[in-house]
């Protein structure tokens, strides 16, 4: 892998669920005008962080908050993949965890199940799919990767070669942006959090 090559993780911006902590998955909720407003200033992040030169790859979540994200970042998206999509969180799906607490008491995403949606391990396997391709890709430049919240700190623990459950020790916000890479072979968190300019 190229020391100067990076993936770079992009977080979608904000949407109404996301700013009041509903678990959003298979619902397309749009970007609110906040939203939107951080998504451009996440691209003028992203350029000051990596210059002009094209990327790679750019893979999306095919969920529209994902891929609007992108497009006002200043991204031409390669490809759509439901391997980006965010963690299925099945009948938790719309609830906080709060909500989710008066009938399980100390859940979390990372400890325990989600009835009718995906386990911790279905995440990072979908996730070492995606880091896969951006690895083949590196070489050629860097590789930037729009999803979601969850799904994109998987990304990162899998990254450092970690299990799925360790994504709960990165944080990420709406449009902020992470960076992947390496020294001298070992797999490295260059930055975290990296927050939209302004």
């Amino acid at each position: 892998m190229s020391a100067e090559h990076a993936v770079y993780v992009i977080r979608h911006g904000q949407t109404e669920w996301s700013e009041t902590g509903r678990h959003t998955s298979g619902t397309d909720l749009p970007l609110t005008p906040e939203g939107e407003q951080r998504a451009r200033r996440a691209g003028q992040t992203l350029a000051r962080l990596r210059g002009d030169a094209p990327p790679a790859l750019v893979l999306s979540s095919p969920r529209a908050r994902a891929l609007r994200t992108a497009e006002l970042a200043g991204l031409t998206v390669d490809e759509v993949t439901d391997d980006l999509a965010e963690w299925d969180y099945g009948d938790y799906e719309g609830l906080t965890t709060p909500q989710i607490r008066e009938h399980v008491p100390g859940w979390t995403v990372w400890t325990h199940p989600c009835p009718g949606g995906e386990t911790a391990e279905q995440v990072g396997a979908r996730a070492a799919k995606v880091l896969d391709r951006a690895r083949a890709a590196l070489p050629s430049g860097d590789v930037i990767l729009t999803g979601h919240g969850h799904l994109s700190r998987v990304l990162i623990a899998s990254w450092l070669n970690q299990p799925p459950t360790s994504g709960v020790h990165f944080g990420l916000d709406p449009a902020g942006i992470a960076i992947l890479g390496d020294e001298r072979g070992e797999p490295q968190l260059r930055r975290l959090n990296v927050p939209p300019i302004g």
